[in-house]
């Protein structure tokens, strides 16, 4: 006779309330496996093989070990173009008996064409051995802390220690394309959020019944996709009706969150919701193969993105950035670059800091690269007089330069300029980031006085469109402090108008349904405006944009992921050009920004 739990008149809310006090274990009505053709091994068929690797003790993850195994297809080729795929709590995938039965599939949908030979990659999560063995190779102790967690700390552990040893035996395609990660529950929103940290490693993921709830924070992501650059993943999404619901969230409404959140950014995203089934593998077992020739499918389709929803005000990242427009490459081989600014053309201007080229550089609209001085500067702005300014803490200095004779005009010396701002007053603001001030300096009296202090680490600042509002970014803080510019040059109204998003600090606590934790620093650096009166703010974690009244706009993908951005501006005979200064290259996409860029060539009113 059926149990309550198995009856297929049990009350939907019960069989949920079941599911969410007892777990996995609890299976609802229709939760029965129904393995397909692909799920069988064809007889006399090709057949990879599978090999466990042994104990696996973690650098990253230090006092921790675990299982893990590695599939070879037969048609494997040591050339360096296998795909490979990446299974967490590996151990599940491999019962040729279970739901899953991934060598099995693999065999037969490499066999007919419809993936890619592709080494499979399967790993448990780590453990404890102080903690005793656990109940089964997937519960290790370490588990909710490598899997639920933001951050790219187990992506680290994967690119820097897993892939490495697996390439050491196996070559494969260091192409994203061809790197597809996968998990279940936990180890759903663990593949995610590898490909979302690192897609520049990862491009394929596979997420069934996803933990996309505040286990450890992961209910933000619906949020931060929706204010975030679309990123060049694909992802395959599977959930239920009957998925969990419990103190730290409902899982089917996770789900359907985080798929609208990709859908409205445009991503190539699928989603396979079903009626009934619970927090358990059976159906994402089932729809298994079809995932996979889903995600290794040749077709790219253009992104679909549908605006009807937005808000007439909402300055969102589809009205900025240009779809098919990315980061193209201006300058490279340089020491450092810094100081971006334009003038009333168009031409861009920069300066290489370090190196043997040291000196500040036009870029003229043609392309045409010339430079102008052997000083050097952190930055860089034109003047209403239609004079060159520049600041360098190296050298205690404010300084103008006429150009095209190259005069120098020393303007205040004993000061320790990080970035600074000119008005159309010819009143300039300047932060000295070490002594955690905004000074004042009028280049026609030479008065010198401080203006603001107590920020943390204050670095880039900028001017609203119309000279009225001054914002300073914090490099070692989380705001954008703003404040109101009188007649002479005093500073009120100060207010901390922006938050920046910070990186999280992969060495912080990561409490149980808690926001992980976030490094106290920004990185905010260098800044400049537009017309409509967006801020464009250089930090840790890209390019910030926020609208005139302080809500961001979304973030920028930095053009180089393991390098800074240290100043931006928007130049270009339309100002639609934005460019960035990224350590030893300089980037610029084009984007929906028009008109006069004030804070990067001071006009007369």
């Amino acid at each position: 006779m059926p149990t309550l739990l198995q009856h297929r008149s049990a009350p939907r809310a019960l069989l949920a309330t079941a599911l969410a006090i007892f777990g996995p274990a609890i299976t609802a009505a229709a939760d029965s496996f129904k393995p397909t053709a692909d799920h069988e091994p064809r007889e006399n068929g090709p057949r990879g093989i599978v090999t466990p690797m042994g104990i696996w003790k973690s650098t990253l993850f230090p006092g921790t070990t675990r299982d893990w195994a590695i599939y070879v297809p037969a048609q494997y080729k040591p050339d360096g173009t296998a795909a490979v795929m990446v299974f967490q709590d590996g151990q599940k995938y491999l019962n040729p008996q279970g739901t899953w039965r991934v060598p099995i599939v693999f065999d037969n949908l490499i066999a007919r064409g419809e993936m890619p030979p592709t080494i499979g990659i399967f790993v448990n999560p780590g453990h404890d051995p102080t903690k005793g063995q656990p109940k089964n190779p997937t519960s290790g102790s370490n588990r909710g802390r490598e899997y639920d967690s933001l951050g790219d700390r187990y992506a680290q552990f994967l690119i820097d220690e897993i892939l490495p040893a697996v390439a050491k035996q196996y070559p494969f395609s260091a192409d994203p394309e061809r790197r597809a990660i996968a998990g279940s529950s936990s180890g759903g929103i663990a593949a995610f959020t590898v490909a979302w940290e690192r897609p520049d490693h990862f491009r394929k993921v596979l997420s069934t019944v996803g933990s996309f709830v505040n286990l450890a924070g992961g209910n933000a992501y619906p949020a931060l996709i929706r204010k975030t650059e679309r990123k060049p993943i694909r992802v395959f999404q599977q959930d239920s009706t009957g998925d969990l619901d419990n103190s730290f969230g409902h899982w089917p409404t996770a789900n359907q969150q985080l798929h609208a959140a990709l859908t409205y950014m445009g991503y190539d995203a699928r989603f396979d919701f079903a009626e009934g089934y619970g927090h358990n593998p059976i159906h994402g077992g089932q729809v298994f193969p079809d995932a996979l020739r889903w995600l290794w499918r040749q077709e790219k389709p253009a992104p679909v993105i549908v605006t009807k929803g937005d808000l007439a005000g909402d300055l969102t990242l589809h009205r900025l950035l240009i779809e098919g427009e990315t980061w193209q490459t201006v300058a490279e081989g340089l020491g450092f670059a810094d100081g971006a600014c334009t003038d009333v053309a168009g031409n861009f201007y920069f300066s290489d800091m370090r190196g043997t080229n040291i000196g500040i550089f036009r870029v003229a609209t043609d392309g045409t690269r010339t430079k102008l001085t052997d000083e050097a500067a952190s930055g860089l702005k034109f003047g209403p007089d239609g004079r060159l300014y520049a600041c360098l803490g190296a050298k205690k200095r404010i300084f103008a330069i006429t150009l095209p004779a190259v005069t120098i005009e020393v303007l205040a010396e004993g000061v320790q300029p990080n970035d600074f701002v000119i008005t159309d007053r010819g009143h300039i603001y300047f932060t000295e980031t070490g002594k955690k001030q905004v000074t004042f300096l009028d280049v026609q009296t030479k008065e010198v006085r401080v203006a603001d202090t107590g920020l943390a680490s204050p670095n880039g600042i900028t001017v609203s469109p119309d000279y009225g509002t001054l914002a300073v970014s914090e490099a070692g803080g989380q705001f954008v402090w703003a404040y109101r510019i009188n007649p002479d040059g005093t500073l009120d109204a100060k207010a901390p108008y922006m938050t920046l998003r910070r990186p999280i600090d992969p060495k912080g606590d990561f409490p149980r349904a808690e926001p992980p934790p976030y490094k106290t620093a920004s990185g905010g650096d260098g800044m400049t405006t537009d017309t409509l009166g967006r801020y464009y703010v250089t930090s840790a974690v890209g390019l910030q944009v926020f609208d005139p009244t302080g809500r961001m706009c979304g973030v920028i993908d930095k053009p180089q992921p393991d390098k800074g951005i240290t100043s931006c501006v928007l130049s270009g005979a339309q100002r639609d050009l934005l460019y960035v200064t990224s350590a030893d290259k300089i980037f610029r996409r084009k984007v929906l920004a028009t008109g006069l860029n004030v804070a990067g060539a001071a006009a007369k009113r």
